[in-house]
């Protein structure tokens, strides 16, 4: 199933990254949070509170997913939310790929309890990696690398890994370039946060229930910034 949705600046593919991503040709930056690698087995007395992790294995979103979807012919920089358990493999991928890269941080105040024999997963790699010319952006005060934003709640928008609008906000606020891909844009944040800095989106995203939750963001935040543009 192939559909594609424009609203505003932002285009939406439903459908298979890895088919569709490359026939889009150049992207300032992807902004990526693909499938997790990961053992949810565990938990102990927390299990039931673990709904989030259950929901991610139950849609499948656990078992990883093909590096080759970071492409530096197609960007020049790449941003890469991941697993821990995932940067051992992932960093020397990227490393062969891109001159420079920096691992960053999200802190969660609120993280999901567990108990299996790991750390308390309180923070969240993510990657940015950039060629010649797309290094990151911004103020001095603003180029720290760390994060800080409660993680969001699966029910809000029926997704078990939505990036709060904070966390999306500061990243792409540090991207150079007008033009943004996510090839994995689940319900929409990476796409919000673009459309909001002024920058052209374009989003793929295969679960048709996410797709339509993003389609709906989307317009909302065209409209919001329509209504402030009139007012202004």
């Amino acid at each position: 199933m192939t559909r594609v949705e424009q609203i505003g600046s932002a285009t939406l593919h439903l459908g298979n990254a890895y088919e569709i991503r490359p026939t889009l040709g150049w992207f300032d930056e992807d902004v990526m949070d693909p499938q997790y690698q990961f053992d949810n087995s565990g938990g102990g007395e927390y299990r039931k509170a673990r709904g989030a992790s259950d929901q991610i294995v139950a849609e499948g979103l656990d078992q990883g997913f093909d590096h080759r979807i970071i492409n530096p012919l197609l960007c020049g920089g790449v941003v890469v939310f991941c697993h821990n358990d995932q940067l051992h493999e992932l960093l020397p991928y990227i490393a062969g790929l891109f001159p420079r890269y920096v691992v960053n941080f999200w802190a969660k105040p609120n993280p999901a309890p567990h108990r299996n024999k790991h750390y308390l997963a309180d923070t969240e790699p993510y990657i940015h990696a950039w060629k010649e010319g797309c290094h990151p952006v911004g103020e001095h005060h603003d180029m720290h690398r760390w994060i800080e934003a409660g993680s969001m709640p699966s029910r809000i928008y029926g997704h078990p890994t939505v990036k709060p609008d904070a966390v999306m906000t500061k990243i792409i606020r540090n991207l150079s370039g007008t033009s943004v891909c996510d090839p994995f844009m689940g319900t929409g944040s990476t796409g919000v946060a673009a459309i909001r800095a002024g920058k052209r989106f374009v989003g793929i995203e295969q679960n048709p229930a996410h797709f339509d939750t993003a389609c709906k963001r989307m317009e909302q935040a065209a409209l919001s910034i329509a209504r402030e543009a009139a007012d202004a």
